[in-house]
């Protein structure tokens, strides 16, 4: 049995792995030609201004008394400039966001195994390309855009990172910071020749990073007045850094901005999902080569941005987040970022047809270039007779556009040419699509081998040694053959040369190499095969059917539900009725009745709103009373049940009801200092940390009586819930725990009707492994609807994820 359960481990553990290999490999390709438009650009220098977290509706709307909250960029949009929404991605988060921005490519899904943090991967950006980029801004972000440039003309300024704690006083200062010091350096720039000298180069790039207004969304929501009051105070910064600029400059009208974000934010202060609040960021841009201002009638977009904010009069021109990096690189003349799948966005260029025409014809060779180093990366490790290549565009349609778009070019025919290119990037970013996703479904099929493998070989053992299918069949069990194993030895030794030949990876090895000794096991049960497909066969038509279409729709039930929260509520209602379609209802009525109150109860929670958008303290303090009043009725009940309680086990359960206190203390204390900005308590802090460690010890400390340990557990696990909580999420797990308790009781009850081996009370079974229930119980159909009911409530603490108690977590944490 250990040995079963050590190889499932490795199974498992290389079934995960076998996803980075899959789905999060890096796409990113290097070898490229840096790509540039041959005519001179209509600025010298960019101003990209980043609010981290800045959600669209919240920068365009007008107040109560219909006055805008950023007047200066409204100007700026009705005005001077043109203004879009700019389309994220998931994760909405600020790293992936802003290497979209300034890189021009979208997550590098391999960068998971940094957890989200940095590329695991250099790429090039417009920073690098740029003849110097001067910054401002969070460290965490400056730092991944200057540790992958070549050479040393990428500038960082960035405070000290304890300055970002969202809890501690008004964090706008961070905006507040970055605006000084740009005034700094430019006013230190007149007395400095060497510093003047280079700021009068061409291609030079201003990045001002602000995280102000996504730190007080996370720490005050974006409704709350903090967040709109940073939003002014941002509008305020911009129009003195913009007058400070072109007066710097003299008024040379060669200096083009951009203000935009990251990502967006939700209503109850987060992000990282795909919500239209996290992926829609304000685009605003001003300057040489951009168009001015549109009027137009009429716009069609499916959300209501341009009512509410009453901009339906003036052009907007959405665009996809990667799409910013070719046009800032088109605007001052520097080389598309090598690793960009960006599309230049022609409809802001306001420049000459041939300009944009020659622009467009850049991006177009720039991704093409990343496709023939993917193609030839791919070609080289894949024997010639398997290759099969990206059929929509060969190497004589690649020349035959190029040709044809230069052609149109030089025949001053620009749309033709534009719509030409277009045309190239399209099915140039496909075959990137295509050879990223080469090998996927030749791993997978692998992967599927081997997990379906595995799956029928634990089942079979387990119909082996629990079920009756053997009992009649006195025959001596045949041994396999020796061809079976050869059979086998000799597909293991041809895959192995397959992949060798090919030059794969070692992981290649395991995940194809994987299946073959499982499904060797697999045929060795043949005998068990045999004697489950007989007794199959003997069964009656009409119940096996029945019986296979109730199991299908119980999957589709708890398949729905990871989509539709409230089918687990239609679930559980129906799962409340189960008493009444047995004799637990007359034999055990208190315990069917505590059965339907809680599965009804429980099943109130996915029709709950989503919990975030305002903190309910009182019902985590709530909730932490309960359970305290329920500890307090469990000791009882085990005194009164023992002859003699032992001192150390009453202390364990004290001990515990103390960590129940503790973390509603915390949690009132903390919630209290951050209303009052004075940040996190240290103390807090420890304590939560301690309260988590002793979670994981004290269950074990606890009586190995079943009832006993099982409370343990359930006082660990809440009072570091309480920690994670910030409203009535806190009373989930208190219910759930109650019906899992109940449901013990009740299915003691079904195997005492049964007249099973369950007739050993729960108060006496033990927390051990015992023989006469798990080695020699036979199985019945009543464990099919177990197992139902345990993925049923494995599934419903999914209901937890729109909870998002990560709020909670930084906070105590």
């Amino acid at each position: 049995m250990l040995l079963f359960f050590l190889v499932g481990l490795l199974v498992h553990f290389v079934f995960f792995a076998s996803i980075f290999d899959i789905y999060f490999t890096s796409p990113l390709v290097h070898g490229m030609t840096p790509q540039f438009t041959p005519l001179p650009p209509p600025a010298r220098r960019l101003v990209l201004i980043v609010a981290d977290g800045l959600r669209a509706d919240a920068l365009c709307e007008l107040d109560k008394s219909e006055n805008a909250r950023a007047p200066f960029i409204r100007n700026i949009i009705m005005h001077e400039g043109s203004w879009g929404i700019s389309h994220t991605r998931v994760p909405t988060e600020s790293r992936p966001g802003h290497v979209a921005l300034i890189a021009g490519f979208y997550e590098d899904v391999s960068a998971v195994t940094k957890g989200w943090k940095e590329n695991p991967v250099e790429f090039d950006s417009l920073f690098n390309e740029s003849k110097y980029t001067w910054s401002w801004g969070s460290q965490d972000i400056l730092s991944m855009f200057a540790k992958g440039a070549t050479g040393d003309h990428v500038f960082t300024y960035s405070y000290d990172a304890k300055e970002e704690d969202f809890g501690a006083q008004d964090v706008a200062k961070l905006d507040i910071w970055v605006f000084d010091k740009v005034k700094e350096f430019f006013h230190a720039a007149r007395n400095n020749q060497s510093l003047l000298s280079k700021l009068n180069e061409e291609k030079i790039v201003f990045f001002l990073h602000l995280l102000g207004i996504d730190t007080n969304g996370h720490a005050h929501r974006p409704s709350s007045r903090e967040y709109k009051d940073n939003i002014k105070l941002v509008d305020e910064g911009i129009k003195e850094i913009v007058s400070l600029i072109k007066e710097f400059f003299g008024n040379d009208e060669k200096t083009a901005f951009i203000l935009t974000s990251d990502h967006g934010m939700t209503d109850w202060g987060s992000h990282g999902a795909g919500h239209p609040s996290e992926t829609f960021t304000p685009f605003v841009i001003w300057g040489p080569g951009i168009k001015h201002p549109q009027k137009v009638s009429a716009q069609q977009f499916d959300d209501t941005l341009l009512k509410e904010c009453k901009l339906e009069y003036w052009k907007r021109r959405d665009i996809s987040q990667a799409d910013i990096a070719p046009l800032m690189a088109s605007l001052i003349g520097v080389p598309f970022p090598l690793n960009s799948v960006g599309i230049l966005p022609e409809g802001y260029l306001n420049n000459t047809d041939v300009f944009i025409a020659e622009s467009m014809f850049t991006n177009a060779v720039q991704i093409l270039e990343q496709f023939k180093v993917k193609m030839t990366q791919k070609k080289e490790v894949t024997l010639p007779f398997f290759f099969t290549p990206f059929k929509l565009l060969s190497d004589s349609k690649q020349l035959n556009i190029l040709r044809k778009a230069r052609s149109y070019i030089k025949l001053k025919k620009y749309d033709e040419a534009v719509s030409l290119c277009k045309e190239l990037i399209y099915l140039a970013l496909k075959g990137l699509s295509y050879y990223h996703t080469y090998d996927r479904f030749f791993l997978g099929i692998g992967v599927v081998l081997g997990f379906v493998g595995w799956a029928s070989y634990a089942s079979l053992l387990i119909i082996k040694s629990h079920s009756g299918l053997r009992r009649g069949v006195r025959k001596e069990v045949k041994k396999p053959s020796h061809l079976l194993s050869c059979c086998f030895v000799v597909i293991g030794v041809l895959i192995a040369f397959f992949l060798l030949i090919q030059g794969s990876s070692w992981t290649y090895y395991v995940y194809c190499l994987l299946p073959v000794p499982i499904w060797y096991a697999v045929l060795r049960e043949y005998q068990v095969i045999q004697d489950l497909v007989t007794s199959l066969l003997a069964f009656p038509s009409s119940h096996f059917v029945g019986y296979l279409l109730l199991c299908t729709l119980g999957i589709e039930v708890l398949v729905l539900s990871f989509f539709y929260r409230y089918v687990l509520t239609a679930g559980l209602i129906v799962l409340a009725g189960w008493p009444f379609i047995t004799q637990l209802w007359t034999r055990a009525k208190s315990i069917s009745l505590s059965w339907i109150f809680f599965c009804l109860l429980l099943a109130v929670f996915p029709l709950m709103p989503v919990v975030g958008r305002k903190p309910n303290i009182f019902l985590v303090m709530g909730a932490g009373l309960l359970v305290l009043l329920l500890s307090l009725f469990v000791v009882a009940s085990f005194i009164k049940r023992k002859d003699s309680f032992v001192n150390e086990e009453l202390l364990l359960h004290l001990l515990q009801m103390l960590s129940i206190v503790f973390s509603m203390c915390v949690v009132y204390s903390t919630h209290k200092s951050l209303l009052r900005k004075q940040g996190l308590p240290l103390v807090n802090q420890l304590v939560s940390w301690l309260i988590l460690a002793s979670s994981f010890i004290a269950p074990l400390l606890s009586p190995t009586v079943l009832l006993e340990r099982l409370v343990s557990i359930f006082l660990s696990s809440m009072s570091t819930y309480l920690l994670l909580s910030t409203g009535y999420e806190a009373v989930f797990p208190l219910v759930l725990s109650c019906l899992m308790f109940v449901w013990i009781h009740m299915e003691q009850e079904t195997l005492q009707q049964s007249g099973g081996s369950g007739k050993q009370k729960v108060t006496r079974i033990q927390f051990t492994c015992s023989p006469g229930i798990t080695q020699f119980r036979q199985l019945c159909l009543d464990d099919t609807r177990r197992a139902f009911f345990l993925s049923l409530y494995d599934g419903s603490p999914d209901d937890v994820e729109d909870f998002n108690p990560l709020c909670s977590c930084d906070v105590c944490f």
